[in-house]
């Protein structure tokens, strides 16, 4: 039986002192199909483990349901890991935060409303979590039990590679019940965890001091400093095995940012002076992947700015999984402390280039009813009192007259979560952007009915905003008086069939015909509409959509939600894994809601992800 400990300072593999090399891999940021080249590839530099959080959100959707297949399959990603030869660290939170939506916490938590009464405006009270309050480790410690039902058999000392589990995550920035703490412990060990148990938490002000317990192992998260802050973890448990388990070795982006960098020399450096003081380390990212579907999170300290599709991170595995300059700088730095392979993997090749013009475009609100079920409310309510934890939320309702001419309104919210387009009988009168504060739009005279699409552009996953509800908040006023009297409708775009059909009609049922390639030239996209193409491919190969033209919407491949792009950037391009992909004919669908003229579709030989600052 294989054991795994720690004794004095060291962590001991089968009796033998031990050195953790891991690397930051999210499974569920990753087509299933590629998890074994990534981690592969991890060992080809140097590295011994690989790291992952569990996204609470994405296994529980729903109150007592579970989701573990497809890419969301741990078990099977704890395999592959094992069938490599490599170690494993799983942090299951419940709170992971990882730029993720909710920071991984599943935002039915927040919500005591009942979502079938037509007239609730908003979601009751908000649940106290990261806490003891029976609203939330009640739930939480359900999840966490399903969690180590997969984890418990794949133990080193079972025969697996989980080496190590974390107890929640960062506590120390946002509080210091360490009641809570050691709840979590015991229920960790209730459930049959046997391996080392850890926390981590940044070595700044009282951090370490109120993430931890003093018998759990104390380990540091940044990017650099390491002698400084090592030894703020020192101080704070002067006994155990040193580890960073959260070295920064690049950033995440945000919409309307720059694509963030970190020069790999400096990385490097910063990852040698780690290495040389003795310390064990996990590479945050090793690789970082995608934000596939809508799971991006979101910052907002005074400032709300959602992160970008692509989470590529400046890792040394980029986004399509070929190595970067820090990879190389990084197996260098490694191969002083262990042995390297002899094997490399290979640089990315050119990707596809194929472009052309759709070959049809929809308006949404022609298919609106086939997507949903219109209710009544006599007060607009959110997102969140519906059971619309993400997407969009369509909102229509008829002033008491018409806006007189010569004496134009001001449609007002008191806040706006995240982006609203304000239409009225088609015509476009303004959007609302969170991103810049945006809280009202004037109405023009003749104004009766008004239209508004609300979309949620990601979910605050870092301090106290985390458990807002999504939509239009406090009530809708035109001219200073509320608007009541709305029909809102829930987008459900999980079955678009509805979508494929309305494109492939030759005409609209008032015999309108569709704009078609080859007869007006590419479509002028005025509404929010959906367009589609056909991408004929000689084999399946990853592909780098171009979306520099593009204005804001969602696209998908074959059926698979891809995520969001945005014309702010700093992306221009969106990452299309190949396992999505066939030879031949395949199907590209887009959401596009800002007005674009002459819209057609291009992929590039290569990631764009916009300029860069450092």
């Amino acid at each position: 039986m294989t054991t795994f400990q720690i004794i004095g300072d060291d962590f001991v593999l089968d009796g033998r002192p031990h050195r953790i090399l891991a690397g930051t891999l999210h499974y569920f940021r990753v087509p299933r199909a590629y998890w074994a080249d990534r981690i592969h590839k991890a060992r080809l530099m140097g590295l011994n483990a690989i790291e992952t959080y569990v996204p609470w959100n994405l296994h529980q959707p729903a109150p007592g349901t579970w989701v573990a297949e497809g890419r969301l399959d741990l078990g099977g990603f704890l395999d592959a890991v094992a069938e490599e030869g490599m170690q494993a660290i799983v942090r299951p939170g419940p709170y992971i935060c990882a730029e993720f939506d909710g920071g991984g916490l599943p935002a039915w938590l927040f919500s005591d409303a009942d979502p079938t009464d037509p007239d609730v405006a908003s979601a009751g009270t908000a649940t106290p979590v990261r806490s003891l309050d029976p609203r939330f480790i009640e739930p939480a410690g359900d999840y966490l039990r399903r969690v180590y039902d997969i984890i418990v058999p794949r133990q080193v000392d079972r025969g697996g590679p989980v080496i190590l589990v974390q107890i929640e995550n960062e506590y120390g920035a946002y509080g210091r019940d360490h009641g809570y703490l050691r709840a979590l412990a015991e229920l960790t060990r209730a459930a049959g965890v046997t391996v080392p148990l850890t926390t981590v938490d940044q070595p700044s002000g009282r951090m370490l001091e109120d993430g931890t317990l003093p018998d759990l192992l104390t380990t540091g998260s940044f990017g650099s400093r390491a002698t400084e802050r090592m030894a703020a973890v020192r101080r704070a448990q002067p006994t155990g095995p040193l580890m960073c388990s959260e070295f920064w070795d690049g950033w995440f982006d945000q919409w309307g940012d720059h694509h963030h960098t970190t020069p790999a020399v400096d990385s490097a450096r910063s990852l040698a002076e780690l290495l040389g003081l003795g310390a064990s380390v996990t590479l945050y990212m090793f690789h970082g992947g995608t934000n596939l579907g809508l799971t991006n999170g979101a910052n907002d300290k005074g400032l709300y700015r959602p992160i970008t599709t692509s989470y590529d991170y400046d890792a040394p595995l980029d986004e399509s999984g070929h190595p970067t300059e820090k990879y190389w700088a990084f197996r260098e730095v490694l191969g002083r402390f262990t042995d390297l392979p002899d094997e490399v993997p290979c640089p990315r090749p050119p990707a596809p280039t194929p472009s052309g013009a759709f070959s049809a475009v929809i308006s949404l609100s022609e298919v609106l009813g086939r997507l949903g079920s219109w209710r009544s409310s006599r007060v607009l309510p959110t997102m969140d009192a519906l059971g619309q934890y993400r997407g969009f939320l369509a909102c229509r309702a008829t002033l008491p007259a018409p806006i007189a001419e010569g004496a134009p309104a001001l449609l007002t919210v008191s806040e706006v979560r995240d982006r609203a387009i304000v239409e009225s009988q088609g015509r476009r009168l303004g959007v609302l952007e969170r991103m810049d504060h945006d809280t009202s739009v004037a109405l023009p005279a003749g104004t009766r009915v008004l239209e508004i699409l609300v979309e949620d552009m990601g979910r605050v996953d870092y301090g106290p905003r985390i458990g807002e509800h999504k939509g239009l908040v406090g009530p809708v006023l035109v001219g200073g008086r509320e608007v009541t009297g709305w029909e809102v409708l829930a987008l459900d775009l999980s079955d678009l069939s509805p979508v494929r059909e309305a494109l492939e009609r030759e005409a609209l049922p008032d015999g309108t015909p569709l704009p078609r390639a080859g007869q007006a030239g590419p479509p002028d996209v005025g509404r929010a509409s959906f367009l589609g193409a056909t991408v004929r491919l000689a084999r399946a190969e990853d592909l780098f959509l171009d979306t520099r033209r593009w204005g804001h919407g969602l696209v998908w491949m074959n059926g698979h939600l891809l995520g969001r792009y945005n014309r702010r950037g700093p992306s221009r391009t969106m990452y299309v894994p190949a396992p999505y992909l066939r030879a031949g004919d395949n199907e590209l669908l887009v959401l596009e809601t800002d007005p674009v003229p002459a819209m057609t579709w291009s992929f590039l030989e290569s990631p764009d992800l916009g300029p860069v600052d450092w």
